[in-house]
């Protein structure tokens, strides 16, 4: 993409969260002026506890570090292009949790507060931004909890049917772990699209269900880091949890329902059924369909076990429900993490729709160095598709936006070999390598 401003101009970024560091770091890297805009302690959050820059609100952990795994990967990319976060301060403060990158909370935070202040081309400014000079660069990364009057600013800009400030996430598991000889394709009434079966079905029968209905019940809940997750459902996305307490049959009648379906071991509609669909067109993975919870992830894996069909499930996304302020990416961004019809603005973090700290790092990472790039009337780089970076960009801003979701990283997102070996291992570790050697042309 070309730029069409004078260069060397500054760049403002909103949010001083894990991805709007990042970002500063980077377009301090390439010698231009860095204003990152915080408005903790002027105005605080329902989640955050200090002022330091990069909290982390939630867990502490930055997920996997085992090698050939997706979050292994995208972390591994972000080390060797020179990730601030990733590279250099999340290693010094990091602490014992096997497999995992987990840090000390405070230290980190802390840590990366001392960078930036020391940093001569960044500027912290401790104030609320609730409108945008359209002559500036910006990059918006002000995350799930974006305060009120920003979040009226983006929909100005964006369009307000293309923000929104609650998430529904269902499970995701993969394809090769589903047992096909109990879950068995069609749609309901026999009706679909193209002449296929749309969904896989796993059937229950009465005794089934009920002690899954019990177990799901009974499960543990993630504790809300705000109090009004607790309460403030919508309707139209509960957890499968609160729907089970309405009564032993509602989840029967509603995202259980089996009618239009019949079981081919039986001959029978049968007692309730959990349906699957496909998330794109190879059918790598499958999304539960209705099935948000708000499960903690271990109860989860085990009640979702339970599901007939589901017995040996990898789930490659847990399903959550939570407040979550993010816009329609795919409607609005091009794969530079730009507004298609203003490319002085980019989004990053949370509020693009990804989840998960790497994955807000990342975005922060590309959009601090396409901002550098723009405003230096350079040409903005594009991670390569293969890369996790560059398949992440590529789900944000080309995924169906009328089923958009905040979304992890995933193989499921990364480009499919085109003669994948049986052995999974064996698949990612190429699928690994691949990426690897695509992200040398983007190393500058």
């Amino acid at each position: 993409m070309e730029a069409y401003l004078m260069p060397n101009k500054d760049v403002h970024i909103i949010g001083g969260g894990l991805a709007g560091c990042e970002a500063a770091w980077h377009v301090s890297r390439a010698g231009l002026r860095a204003v990152l805009h915080e408005m903790r302690p002027v105005q605080s959050t329902p989640a955050h506890k200090t002022d330091a820059l990069a909290e982390l609100v939630c867990s502490n952990s930055l997920k996997s570090e085992q090698e050939n795994s997706a979050p292994w990967l995208l972390k591994e990319e972000l080390r060797r292009l020179g990730s601030l976060l990733i590279g250099d301060i999340a290693p010094r403060v990091r602490v014992p949790a096997g497999h995992a990158l987990t840090v000390d909370r405070g230290l980190f935070a802390a840590e990366v507060t001392r960078v930036l202040a020391a940093e001569p081309n960044i500027e912290i400014r401790r104030e609320e931004v609730t409108s945008l000079d359209p002559e500036q660069i910006w990059i918006i990364a002000s995350g799930p909890l974006t305060s009120d009057a920003l979040a009226a600013e983006i929909a100005r800009i964006t369009g307000s049917e293309r923000l929104f400030f609650y998430d529904s996430i269902s499970p995701i598991v993969d394809t090769e772990s589903i047992d096909r000889t109990i879950a068995f394709a069609q749609s309901r009434y026999d009706k679909s699209i193209d002449g296929t079966d749309d969904y896989l079905n796993c059937p229950f029968n009465k005794e089934e269900y009920e002690a899954f209905l019990n177990s799901l019940i009974e499960a543990s809940s993630v504790p809300a880091h705000i109090e009004e997750d607790n309460v403030r459902y919508f309707e139209a996305c509960l957890p499968i949890e609160e729907i089970a307490r309405r009564g032993r049959d509602t989840l029967r009648f509603g995202p259980m329902k089996p009618m239009g379906l019949t079981d081919p071991r039986t001959g029978r509609r049968p007692y309730a059924v959990v349906q699957l669909r496909a998330e794109d067109a190879r059918a790598g993975s499958y999304n539960l369909v209705g099935f948000q919870n708000h499960m903690r992830f271990g109860d989860q894996q085990r009640v979702l076990r339970m599901i007939p069909g589901l017995a040996n499930a990898e789930f490659l996304r847990f399903g959550q429900v939570h407040r979550n302020t993010f816009i329609n990416a795919p409607a609005l961004l091009t794969n530079t993490l730009q507004l298609r019809f203003n490319p002085n603005i980019f989004f990053a973090g949370q509020i693009s729709g990804v989840e998960g700290y790497v994955e807000s790092i990342a975005t922060g990472f590309l959009a601090g160095r396409g901002a550098a790039a723009l405003a230096s009337n350079q040409l903005i780089p594009v991670a390569p598709r293969a890369t996790a970076l560059g398949s992440l960009t590529a789900y944000v801003s080309g995924a169906d936006p009328t089923r958009y979701q905040p979304a992890n990283i995933t193989f499921d997102l990364l480009p499919k070999l085109e003669n994948p070996p049986r052995d999974k291992k064996v698949r990612y570790a190429e699928v690994c390598r691949r990426a690897l050697t695509a992200l040398e042309e983007f190393r500058v």
